[in-house]
């Protein structure tokens, strides 16, 4: 059984509201931000949504590093929904089933079509966890502005760090 109730609101809009109170503080996790890195195993359509996501999140200041699951995830699913729209695309989504005659029993649908919608309802969930619709932006409070250090920048300070 699901968990009972609307979602809690983070403390830290709590405290931008005003209404924060001490008695309910949840201490919970703060990720710090950053840019995951596209892992290798996604397929070619999975890896073009991440390059296509990943700026686009990063510009919304929603993008942590331990979202990198999640964002795969996503892509996956959007791989898979793409296949199975271009498929039904190209072979319309009903396909006739024919007796020995030749006559025309019946007409069934394709699972691609089932399979695209259940792809689509995962991934309308997934859009929303990450504020990718209107509705979902207005409810989401974006991480603060903060400087992404890069791999070259990382390197730099841990050999500074080391000399002093």
């Amino acid at each position: 059984m699901g968990q009972r109730g609307p979602k809690p609101t983070p403390t830290a809009i709590l405290k931008l509201r005003g209404t924060a109170r001490a008695d309910r503080t949840r201490n919970e996790p703060t990720p710090g931000p950053g840019v995951p890195r596209c892992p290798s195993w996604l397929d070619e359509q999975a890896k073009n949504a991440w390059r296509q996501l990943v700026p686009e999140l990063v510009a919304m200041r929603v993008l942590a590093l331990v979202d990198r699951n999640a964002l795969a995830r996503y892509c996956v699913l959007w791989s898979r929904w793409n296949t199975a729209e271009v498929f039904l695309q190209k072979h319309g989504s009903v396909y006739t089933l024919k007796d020995d005659q030749g006559a025309v029993r019946c007409v069934q649908q394709f699972p691609q079509v089932a399979i695209a919608h259940r792809l689509a309802l995962a991934l309308s969930r997934l859009e929303a966890e990450f504020g990718l619709t209107p509705s979902a932006r207005a409810r989401i409070q974006a991480l603060p502005e903060a400087h992404i250090n890069t791999p070259e920048e990382e390197e730099f300070e841990r050999f500074m760090s080391m000399g002093a």
